[in-house]
C-alpha cells in the first residue's frame, strides 16, 4: 500500500503542492496565518483537504514549507541584485524595490506579516522566521561594508545596526502603507531612508 494523494496520481503530485503553496502564500500575505485555513486553500484549488494534508500533514508543516520557499526566492532575488548592480546605493535602491513590488501588489512580506504573529506561531516557523531575517541582515552588512570601503555610502552608526535599520524601516513602511491603499507612502520613506545612507 503506497501513501498516494487519494486525488492526484503520481507524475502531477508535485504540481498540486506547489499550487498549493502559491495559493497559501497569497492568502498569508493577504489575511496573515491564523486568517487561513485548510478549507479555504483546499476549496480555491478545488481539491478535499484530505488531498492537502497528504501534502502537508499539518498547518505547521505548510507554514514552514511557504517559508523556506519564500526565503530560497528572496535569496536568489539578492544574488541576482549582486550580480547585476555595480555599486553600493544601487543593491539597496534594488532591495527596496523588492518589497514596493510585493507591496503594489496588494501583498505584504510574507516574513513581515509572519512576525506580526510570531507568538501564535508553531516553534519552526518561529526559527525560519528569524533565520530569513538574519539573512537579510547579513546581506545589507555585507552590501553597507562594501559600500564604505568605496566611500559611496556614509554610515552614522556600526553596520550591523544600520542593517537592522533599513530591514525594520522597510517592513515598518510596509504596514504603514497598507491600510491607506498608497505605495507611494513605502516609496517616501524608502527614499529617505536611502538618502541618509548617500548623503
Amino acid at each position: 500500500m503506497t501513501n498516494r494523494d487519494p486525488e492526484e496520481s503520481e507524475p502531477v503530485e508535485r504540481g498540486t503542492a506547489e499550487r498549493a503553496l502559491d495559493v497559501a502564500e497569497r492568502l498569508v500575505q493577504v489575511r496573515g496565518f491564523n486568517g487561513i485555513s485548510y478549507a479555504d486553500i483546499s476549496a480555491e484549488l478545488g481539491i478535499t483537504k484530505a488531498s492537502l494534508h497528504y501534502h502537508f500533514a499539518t498547518k505547521a508543516d505548510l507554514g514552514r514549507a511557504l517559508i523556506d520557499r519564500y526565503a530560497e526566492r528572496f535569496a536568489e532575488a539578492l544574488r541576482l541584485i549582486d550580480r547585476e548592480r555595480s555599486d553600493a546605493p544601487s543593491k539597496l535602491d534594488a532591495y527596496a524595490e523588492l518589497y514596493a513590488e510585493v507591496l503594489r501588489g496588494e501583498r505584504m512580506c510574507l516574513c513581515g506579516i509572519l512576525a506580526a504573529e510570531y507568538q501564535t506561531l508553531p516553534e519552526p516557523m518561529q526559527g525560519a522566521v528569524t533565520a530569513f531575517f538574519d539573512d537579510n541582515e547579513h546581506w545589507l552588512e555585507a552590501v553597507l561594508a562594501e559600500g564604505e570601503a568605496k566611500r559611496a555610502l556614509k554610515l552614522s552608526a556600526p553596520r550591523r545596526e544600520v542593517a537592522q535599520g533599513i530591514l525594520g524601516t522597510l517592513e515598518g513602511a510596509m504596514l504603514v502603507a497598507r491600510p491607506y491603499g498608497d505605495p507611494t507612502r513605502f516609496d517616501a520613506t524608502a527614499r529617505a531612508l536611502l538618502a541618509g545612507l548617500t548623503g
